[in-house]
C-alpha cells in the first residue's frame, strides 16, 4: 500500500504552485494525505468539490477538545485551541450574525481614508530608510495590525504588542508552547481590560458598538464574545493580509508587464488584487472540515469522522472553472475564486482584507512607480513555521 504523501506540499519556488495540485485535480480529486501531526486526512483539490463541502452547513471547523488535540497536535502544540475554536456550531453561527451586524462594509469604507494615511506613512518611512528595503517588514506587516487596532479602538502605542501576539498564536514551530501560552494569556487579559475601558469610555470602534449590541448579556458571555471577536480579527486578519501584501507585490513585480499595466490603467487595481488572491501559490494548509456524517463528493464516499482539507488555492486553478487558470490575467472578470471561503463560514473580514490590499497597491503605484524586486523572484524565501503561507522578506528598490 502506497504511503500517503505529507501535506502541505513543497513548492518548487515560493511563487509557483506544488505540482501535486494539478496531479490530484486530474487523477485523484479526493486524496489521502498525512498531516504534520501524523494523522490522515482527505484532500480536496477540485473547485466544485471544495465549494460543495465549504458551503455545507453540516460540516464545520468546530471539534470537541479531544478531537481538536488529535487532529492539530504538532511540535508546538498548534494554534487551533482558541476561544473561537471552542464554540459549538450554533454558538459560532450566532457569533457570526452578531459580529456581522457591526463589522460591515460601511464601517470598512469609512476606515479607508485612515488606512491610506497609514499606508502612506509606512511607505514614507521605508523610503527614508533607503533602498533596498524589505517591503514586507516595512509595509506589509505593520499595516494590517494598525488597521485592526484602529477597528478595535486599541491605542496606537499597543500596535507592536498585537503584532507579536498574532505571530505567536499562529506559530507551528517558531515559538515554544510556553511562549504561545503566555501570549494567549497576555492577549486575553488585554482584551478583557479593553472591554472594561470601553464600557465606561465608549468610542467609534467595533468593541464599543458590540458592547452596545450585546447589552443585557451576562458578563462572562460578553467577555467570551469579545475575546473570540478580537482573536478572530487578529489571527485571521493580520497574518493573512500581511503575508498577502508581500505575495501580491512579489507576483506583480516578478513580471514587469503587470506593474506597467497597472501604472497605465489604474482601473485594473481591483481586478489585480482579485487575481493575486486567486493565484496565491503559498496560502497555508487550507480549511479543515470534520465530517459528522457520511458524504459523497466527486463520486466518492467520504466516511463519517473523516478530516477533510479543502485546498482553495488548488481549486482556484481548476481548468473546469477558469479559462487559462495558470495564466495571470489582470482583466479577469468574473473571478469567483474561493480564497475567502464560501458559504456559512466564509471570511468575515474579506472586505477589510480587499480594502487593505487595494489601498496599499494604490499608494505604492502613486509613490513608487519605479518599484522593483531587488532580487530575482526565484530567490525569494518562504516563511516557515506558520499556518499562513508567506515570504520571509520582499526586498525591493525604486
Amino acid at each position: 500500500m502506497t504511503e500517503a504523501p505529507e501535506y502541505p506540499f513543497r513548492n518548487p519556488t515560493p511563487l509557483e504552485p506544488p505540482q501535486e495540485w494539478a496531479e490530484f485535480r486530474q487523477g485523484c480529486p479526493v486524496a489521502q494525505v498525512r498531516l504534520v501531526s501524523g494523522d490522515q486526512a482527505l484532500l480536496l483539490t477540485r473547485y466544485d468539490d471544495v465549494k460543495e463541502v465549504l458551503s455545507d452547513p453540516r460540516f464545520t471547523r468546530q471539534l470537541d477538545a479531544e478531537d481538536a488535540a488529535r487532529v492539530t497536535t504538532n511540535e508546538s502544540g498548534g494554534p487551533f485551541s482558541n476561544s473561537a475554536g471552542a464554540m459549538t456550531t450554533e454558538t459560532h453561527r450566532a457569533w457570526r450574525q452578531l459580529v456581522g451586524r457591526t463589522f460591515t462594509a460601511k464601517r470598512v469604507t469609512a476606515m479607508q481614508p485612515r488606512m491610506r494615511a497609514m499606508a502612506e506613512q509606512l511607505v514614507e518611512a521605508m523610503v527614508e530608510q533607503g533602498e533596498p528595503a524589505d517591503l514586507g517588514a516595512a509595509v506589509g506587516f505593520p499595516l494590517p495590525v494598525w488597521a485592526i487596532c484602529d477597528l478595535l479602538g486599541v491605542p496606537d502605542s499597543d500596535r507592536g504588542r498585537f503584532a507579536y501576539w498574532s505571530d505567536t498564536m499562529l506559530s507551528m514551530s517558531k515559538f515554544g508552547q510556553d511562549e504561545i501560552d503566555a501570549a494567549q494569556a497576555e492577549f486575553d487579559a488585554y482584551i478583557v481590560a479593553l472591554v472594561e475601558t470601553k464600557r465606561t469610555e465608549p468610542g467609534d470602534d467595533l468593541v464599543s458598538e458590540l458592547l452596545a449590541v450585546v447589552e443585557g448579556l451576562d458578563g462572562r458571555l460578553t467577555e467570551q464574545l469579545m475575546l473570540a471577536t478580537a482573536k478572530g480579527l487578529l489571527v485571521a486578519g493580520h497574518e493573512t493580509t500581511a503575508n498577502m501584501i508581500g505575495k501580491m507585490m512579489s507576483m506583480l513585480l516578478a513580471d514587469r508587464s503587470r506593474w506597467e499595466a497597472l501604472l497605465a490603467d489604474r482601473t485594473l487595481v481591483r481586478q489585480a488584487v482579485e487575481e493575486a488572491l486567486r493565484m496565491d501559490a503559498n496560502p497555508g494548509i487550507g480549511l479543515p472540515r470534520y465530517l459528522t456524517e457520511e458524504l459523497e463528493v466527486g463520486g466518492e464516499i467520504l466516511p463519517k469522522g473523516s478530516t477533510v482539507i479543502c485546498s482553495m488555492s488548488a481549486a482556484n486553478r481548476d481548468e473546469r472553472k477558469f479559462d487559462e487558470p495558470a495564466e495571470w490575467r489582470l482583466d479577469r472578470s468574473p473571478n469567483q475564486h474561493l480564497t475567502f471561503g464560501v458559504g456559512p463560514h466564509s471570511c468575515l473580514g474579506q472586505t477589510l482584507a480587499r480594502t487593505e490590499l487595494q489601498t496599499v497597491l494604490n499608494v505604492l503605484l502613486d509613490r513608487l512607480p519605479t518599484l522593483e524586486l531587488a532580487i530575482p523572484a526565484e530567490e525569494l524565501e518562504r516563511r516557515e513555521g506558520l499556518l499562513i503561507g508567506g515570504l520571509e522578506r520582499v526586498p525591493v528598490r525604486w
